[in-house]
C-alpha cells in the first residue's frame, strides 16, 4: 500500500487543500480532500476509488478527476485537480514523490 499527501495553496483565492491518496496492491487509489474551498467540498463526496493506471494514462479531458472538476469548479485555472492527479500517480506506484511548482512572476 502506498500513500501520498499533497498540499495545494491555490493562490489568489487563498484556499488550501490537503489531498491524501492511498493506493492498494492492485493500483486502486482512494482520494480524500481536506479543504476550505466550498467548491472542492462539493466535489469531494464524488471521489470514488480509482484505478491509477487508467486515470494517469488517459487524455486529460477524459479523466474522472478533470470531469469532476468541470462539473464542480468554477475556475479552469484551479491547481487542485493537477495535485489530485499527481497524488494518484504516486499512490498508484506510477511516479515518484517529487515536488511540482508553479511560480508566477
Amino acid at each position: 500500500m502506498s500513500e501520498c499527501k499533497v498540499t495545494v495553496n491555490a493562490g489568489a483565492c487563498k484556499r488550501t487543500t490537503v489531498i491524501t491518496a492511498v493506493g492498494d496492491d492492485m493500483g486502486v487509489v482512494t482520494v480524500t480532500l481536506d479543504t476550505d474551498c466550498e467548491y472542492l467540498q462539493e466535489l469531494a463526496p464524488h471521489l470514488e476509488p480509482i484505478t491509477s493506471y487508467l486515470e494517469v494514462e488517459a487524455p486529460i479531458g477524459t479523466t474522472t478527476i478533470y470531469k469532476l472538476a468541470t462539473d464542480h469548479l468554477p475556475h479552469a485555472a484551479c491547481p487542485v485537480p493537477c495535485g489530485v492527479m499527481k497524488a494518484i500517480e504516486v499512490a498508484g506506484d506510477m511516479g515518484l514523490k517529487k515536488d511540482v511548482s508553479i511560480n508566477i512572476e
